[in-house]
């Protein structure tokens, strides 16, 4: 029997889908470029494998949980689209397929337990933080909890920094060359605010004023990237309606949260917001980005020789293209010398959730990265996005730090900072 996918029975992505899974010819350039596939060499596991997969779901030739553990597996990393010489647009497959399957999906109740803890967590500073607090407590008892939730304690930091309250407007230092908004983040605020403070500090010294909208929330990036797609709306929505237009660009220093907040079209895509949601997506930049367009002033540099090497996040690298404007930036401060690592810019296995949902593969891909970054003889390891400053933190020796982008561009502008020491 012929079959044939119907969009109109496929939610409201339903075009996008078929019109992605139309455009793969299944060459296999994407198998080299996905970590799971490297990792577990399994035909499903890889993005050829996971198109094979949803097509036949969307067709209704296979029940989705026939599918749905190759599919659970995907980090949505999108290593695989620069990859694709037929430019098939896996990501937005991937959303839509996800928030489509999610709607209808039956889970284990100690499954669909620790997913609400998530989901009603992590988006919420506040409620983050103080679920880190009782997680702590709760290790007391750890290996007599379901598997599920020992995953998430192990990964709870034993101690938070202080939280930090961000001005209203951080003013520019001297001239003022521009006025962007910043989206604060969500677990970022709880696990390292200090990336906040270094952003505000050096967008002042480049003379951007910076907006940061009091009442703004999550961006939902986190909630799109496992498909409870009408609860990332609800979010979004909001920081539509709260972030000023009168800026030169919205910017962010989460890599995950700029390829969400690019992402917003699709998201919104057949309601009455799709329009604003479109220009919103317009404006923004990765912070990185904006200050390579403005034009990078250098900071007086270190006072003695620093060799770092920058780890691509993959919502830089793969979804939004971003590979040279921190690199200039970095190349651009006095005493830093800028290594490279030899991996491809495969996944380092958080992405978003992951570690959670796939503590055994997102180990092995830390593992993995954390070996090319000692092979580089850094002295100090960069990155542009939370969730791999975390998982390399987690891999990496006590004695190398990992910092934000950000963070080592404002301790090149402060002589009293310790990578001056």
């Amino acid at each position: 029997m012929q079959h044939k996918i119907d969009p109109a029975q496929c939610g409201p992505h339903g075009q996008v889908m078929a019109d992605a899974v139309q455009s793969c010819v299944h060459c296999g350039f994407c198998l080299a470029a996905c970590p799971t596939y490297q990792l577990l060499g399994e035909e499903m596991d890889s993005p050829r494998g996971r198109i094979y997969l949803m097509k036949h779901v969307l067709e209704q030739a296979i029940p989705a949980a026939e599918a749905q553990p190759y599919i659970d597996r995907c980090l949505g990393c999108l290593g695989c689209v620069p990859a694709c010489p037929s430019g098939v647009p896996y990501g937005d497959l991937l959303m839509g397929y996800r928030g489509w399957v999610e709607a209808a999906r039956s889970r284990p109740w100690l499954d669909a337990a620790a997913r609400t803890l998530i989901i009603e967590t992590l988006p919420y500073p506040a409620r983050f933080r103080t679920a880190v607090r009782t997680g702590n407590i709760g290790k007391l008892l750890q290996r007599a909890l379901p598997e599920q939730f020992q995953s998430m304690l192990s990964l709870l930091p034993a101690k938070l920094p202080t939280a930090v309250p961000l001005p209203v407007v951080f003013p520019s230092q001297g001239p003022r060359r521009a006025r962007v908004a910043l989206l604060a983040g969500c677990v970022q605020q709880v696990l390292a605010p200090d990336i906040n403070l270094a952003t505000l500090h050096v967008l002042a010294a480049n003379g951007v004023e910076t907006v940061i909208p009091r009442q703004q929330h999550c961006c939902g990036a986190l909630l799109m990237h496992i498909g409870e797609l009408e609860k990332a709306r609800q979010l979004a929505g909001h920081n539509l309606q709260v972030f000023p237009e009168d800026v030169d660009a919205v910017v962010t220093n989460a890599a995950g949260c700029g390829s969400g907040m690019k992402e917003y079209g699709l998201l919104f895509q057949g309601t009455a917001a799709a329009g604003p949601a479109v220009a919103f997506a317009h404006r923004v930049k990765d912070v990185t980005v904006f200050l390579d367009d403005l034009g990078f002033q250098p900071p007086p540099g270190f006072a003695a020789p620093l060799k770092v090497v920058y780890q691509d996040a993959c919502h830089l690298r793969h979804a939004q293209g971003v590979m040279a404007p921190p690199r200039r930036l970095l190349t651009a401060v006095p005493n830093l010398t800028l290594l490279e690592l030899d991996d491809g810019g495969l996944c380092c296995g958080s992405a978003g959730t992951y570690n959670l949902d796939q503590p055994d593969i997102a180990a092995a891909l830390g593992r993995r990265k954390a070996e090319h970054i000692i092979q580089t003889g850094a002295d100090r390891v960069v990155s542009g996005n939370i969730g791999c400053i975390t998982q390399l933190q987690t891999h990496l020796p006590p004695g190398l730090p990992v910092l934000h982008t950000m963070q080592l561009l404002a301790m090149a502008g402060d002589p009293s900072s310790d990578a001056q020491r």
